[in-house]
């Protein structure tokens, strides 16, 4: 029979040959614990294998779970000489989540399990305390009732407020044991309304029923969503753990709290957390109450806390790694509740994997393993100026919880965040009381969250430092109306929309909009770091830039080219955009040459200072490539200007009249009869699929003036810039080819400029011809392709767009459907379709080299800056990728530790 339940004594953590798999991260931390001696109270976990059979049998668990249970619980009761349901000596149980990867607050929990209206008098009697036993019952039933019978919290909360409001005390510790009698009646009324049954009293029952509803919170929409976030497969399933409950709210020698071994936002090596006396651990990590600073401990409770410093420094030093730990204090005596990896914010990790390098706990290749990727954007993340913050008022100052500056306007509710994300109405705070992890898809959407209650460790300040958004929690000097939707603070009101700045590093909140500063690359850490990472990169990293701003960017950190210039955005510059529209409007071959003279100097201006940022790097220049239509107004719009200067007379004419000439100056469209003919000419260009329509190498194959200006502007600037003793690498790129012939036909026209301006110019330069691999034929004859480029580069983008039948701009009306149904795990636009789109990405290197040994592969879609894309591109074999200029340090890291897991050193660091 296979084994499905492991008393905590059974189990193995990362130490003794791991059993993460099996009992998920806070079960193998517990049985490592327990078998190295440390005070944790006993139990039992249930592996995630039972999860994926209860999923599988139609939401119900194995006979042999039930059989294994029951003996794993026997043990337990032996152990403790408790029994479940007795009502003299009864054994109470939290009933708890544990992936095999965190996910903090994410599943659910139930406490205090094994009291019913019996159990609760012998409790009573056996600690003498009749206010904690009923403060424990009706937090059981509340817990209990949201959680299995999935009744809203709310409905519970009314009437506890209800009871304060009536004794008229503000505190829930001002409540005595006949109040809390009155609450628990109260609640049981509540769930025999909303469930339609009465509140089990059968102790086994309760322990099976929130078991499976444990197991079932893997597949809710909060789970789901963070899995998406961080990328968590859905098939790992949940393991439940059943600990021996352990109580913090005895009395005042009682209390708990949660920590970490080093400060999580940022790395310093200090003992940090938090704990409340008379508490249970909801109140701390829930921020129902806001917490007290864990060095305070040393005062009240001396032994205690230093027996706490030196189990967690041990814990530190067996894990390598910073510990996130849990802990309760029963009537002075230390227990161990949880261990895990801590989460951490970019700069922490950094800080935390170089110390520990320097430590002598863990090797330089394992530290690479240590920062996400993607953390390494948070290095990026702006700060406030300095210099403005003088002229800026202090609203309110709270816990710094997760560092960065964050601007936007105020939200109150985590749809609306979503709403105006979505709506493009700008950059968004969400403001809350405290924030649940049903807001979780609010927080992904805000700049920054800031909270009135609540402390660092908290669910908006340990899930923020996850996401590496700025968070400032606990400001107790702001209060929070959510459904009046406003907010006070400093004595001003401040309504949904109103626009304030918060300071994650200092937890100041400032009214309005304080100017920011970027982060800076150069930070000695990350240099430190990233030298460390660079011996393992195989594959290039590159960047998409348009402009020499953004080149300067790229190159500073450590962009090694330039992978995507897209020429069209060029055209947008100021003195620029009339000549294009000329061009557009021509209706000659002798028109459209006279316009494209004038844009001549202007694109040469533009590559230059582009050649001279990039100086010995290579620079991948695409030609022309969208519709011509994006450069001109839509169609449906003149048509309304054209009816609106017919219908108009005498002074509103002249109004309107004026109002035309001025909007429509770049077409010399002044009258009507102008705006005739411009209407005529969108009509011409119109098309019912522009994206498959009139763009890419057929502009240039249709109007090879086009590729001849574009080509000339490049060698002349390559000369321009090569003659003040620079290095100069171009490389031209046709996009949209689908044939040999076209590929064939734009390159000629390139080669013969470049021979024409470098015999003028009496010099040599090495350049290269290749195309941009986006349309699933251009992969399917890539071969043949390959006879006439001399390098290919994959723009994802659109090949996801081609490959899926996908709009890219309409996908999200369809993505979150096809993502709650499991039709796609994530967005293919964010993370490669390595199976589909990725199949056609292998194909086309392997065909192309075929054909050409030296082909240069590259890719410069989105998918360039993503790391799980990176590491694909890395074991294809592809010699660079392209992405954003703030991207290219994430880009690095990944390609990094691509090349040490290839090399086998990542693989136990993954693994811890």
């Amino acid at each position: 029979m296979p084994k499905f339940v492991y008393s905590f004594g059974e189990g193995k953590a990362e130490g003794n040959g791991g059993m993460k798999d099996e009992l998920g991260g806070k079960g193998a931390g517990l049985a490592e614990m327990t078998n190295a001696g440390l005070p944790v109270p006993p139990g039992f976990t249930i592996s995630t294998q039972t999860c994926r059979e209860y999923y599988k049998a139609g939401n119900r668990v194995p006979a042999e779970v039930e059989t294994q249970m029951a003996e794993a619980l026997n043990r337990l009761q032996r152990d403790l000489g408790q029994k479940l349901g007795d009502t003299a000596n009864p054994l109470l149980v939290s009933v708890r989540s544990g992936a095999k990867f965190s996910m903090p607050g994410m599943m659910d929990t139930v406490l205090n399990l094994g009291l019913n209206d019996a159990t609760v008098e012998g409790l009573a009697k056996r600690v003498k305390n009749p206010r904690f036993a009923y403060d424990s019952y009706r937090r059981l039933i509340q817990m209990f009732g949201s959680v299995v019978l999935e009744i809203p919290k709310a409905e519970f909360e009314k009437v506890f407020d209800g009871q304060k409001k009536k004794r008229r005390v503000k505190l829930d510790t001002e409540l005595n044991a006949d109040d809390l009698k009155a609450v628990i009646a109260g609640y049981k009324q509540v769930v025999k309304k909303a469930a339609g049954r009465e509140f089990p009293q059968d102790t086994m029952e309760q322990l099976a029923m929130a078991r499976d509803a444990v197991f079932r919170s893997w597949f809710n929409d909060r789970a789901k969503h963070y899995r998406r976030m961080n990328n968590i497969s859905d098939d790992l399933g949940t393991a439940v753990n059943v600990q021996a409950m352990v109580f913090g709210n005895l009395g005042e020698t009682s209390g708990t709290g949660v920590g970490f071994t080093r400060n999580p936002a940022t790395g310093e090596k200090e003992f940090y957390g938090e704990f409340l006396m008379n508490a249970q651990g909801e109140d701390v990590v829930a921020g129902i109450r806001t917490p007290v600073p864990i060095k305070e401990l040393q005062k009240l409770m001396p032994d205690v806390y230093q027996q706490l410093r030196d189990i967690t420094t041990r814990l530190e030093q067996h894990y390598r790694d910073t510990q996130d730990f849990e802990f309760t204090i029963q009537d002075g005596r230390l227990y161990m509740l949880q261990t895990r990896n801590g989460k951490r914010t970019g700069r922490a990790a950094l800080k935390i994997a170089t110390d520990m390098v320097a430590e002598g706990l863990i090797r330089k290749e394992e530290a690479l393993f240590r920062v996400d990727p993607n953390q390494l954007y948070e290095l990026l993340f702006p700060r406030f100026d300095p210099r403005q913050l003088d002229s800026h008022k202090v609203l309110a100052t709270g816990l710094p919880a997760s560092p960065g500056a964050a601007v936007g306007q105020i939200v109150f509710t985590a749809e609306a965040a979503v709403e105006w994300t979505r709506a493009g109405k700008g950059p968004v705070v969400l403001v809350r009381a405290e924030t649940t992890p049903e807001d979780i898809h609010g927080m992904e959407v805000a700049a920054g969250i800031l909270t009135s209650r609540g402390g660092m460790t908290s669910h908006a300040a340990v899930v923020t430092r996850g996401m590496g958004k700025c968070c400032v929690a606990g400001a107790s000097g702001i209060a929070v109306n959510e459904h009046a939707r406003e907010m006070r603070a400093g004595g001003q009101k401040f309504g949904e929309g109103a626009w304030i700045s918060l300071d994650g590093s200092s937890g100041n909140v400032y009214g309005g909009k304080v100017p920011t500063i970027p982060g800076d690359p150069n930070d000695p850490l990350l240099k430190t770091f990233m030298g460390w990472a660079e011996p393992h990169r195989k594959l290039g990293v590159r960047a998409n830039a348009d402009v020499p701003r953004d080149a300067k960017a790229a190159r500073s950190f450590g962009a090694e080219g330039i992978g995507l210039c897209r020429t069209e955005h060029m055209f947008f510059g100021e003195g620029k955009i009339q000549h294009m529209r000329a061009m557009i409007l021509a209706e000659t071959e002798k028109e459209r040459r006279a316009a494209l003279k004038k844009l001549l100097p202007l694109q040469r201006k533009d590559f230059a200072g582009i050649f001279e940022a990039m100086d010995g790097f290579p620079v991948t220049i695409r030609t022309l490539d969208p519709p011509l239509h994006e450069f001109l107004p839509a169609r449906e719009e003149i048509m309304v200007d054209l009816e609106r200067l017919k219908l108009a007379s005498g002074a509103a004419k002249r109004k309107v009249t004026a109002e035309i000439k001025e909007k429509y100056s770049d077409y010399a469209a002044r009258d009507a009869a102008g705006l005739t003919k411009l209407l005529a000419r969108v009509q011409d260009l119109h098309e019912v699929n522009p994206m498959l329509g009139l763009r890419g190498c057929r502009l240039g194959i249709l109007y090879p003036e086009i590729t001849e200006m574009q080509a000339r502007a490049i060698f002349e600037a390559a000369v321009q810039v090569a003659k003040k003793g620079k290095t100069v690498k171009p490389e031209i790129m046709i996009p949209l080819v689908a044939t040999p012939k076209e590929l064939a036909m734009q390159a000629a026209i390139v080669r013969r400029v470049a021979d024409e301006v470098l015999a003028a110019a009496k010099m040599k330069l090495h350049y290269l011809v290749g195309t941009m691999i986006e349309l699933p034929r251009a992969a399917l004859v890539a071969g043949e392709i390959a006879q006439e480029a001399q390098f290919f580069s994959f723009g994802t983008n659109d090949l996801t767009q081609t490959t899926y039948g996908f709009s890219r701009d309409d996908i999200g009306k369809i993505l979150p459907f096809y993502i709650a149904q499991g039709i796609l795990k994530q967005d293919p636009f964010a993370s490669l379709d390595q199976t589909g789109v990725g199949q056609l990405v292998q194909m086309a290197t392997a065909n192309g080299r075929k054909t050409r040994s030296d082909l240069k592969v590259g890719i410069c879609g989105e998918h360039g800056g993503d790391p799980a894309s990176v590491g694909f591109f890395h074991r294809t074999g592809l010699n660079y990728v392209s992405c954003s200029p703030y991207r290219v340090l994430t880009a690095r890291l990944a390609a990094a530790q691509a090349g040490a897991s290839a090399a086998g050193a990542g693989e136990a660091a993954r693994t811890a």
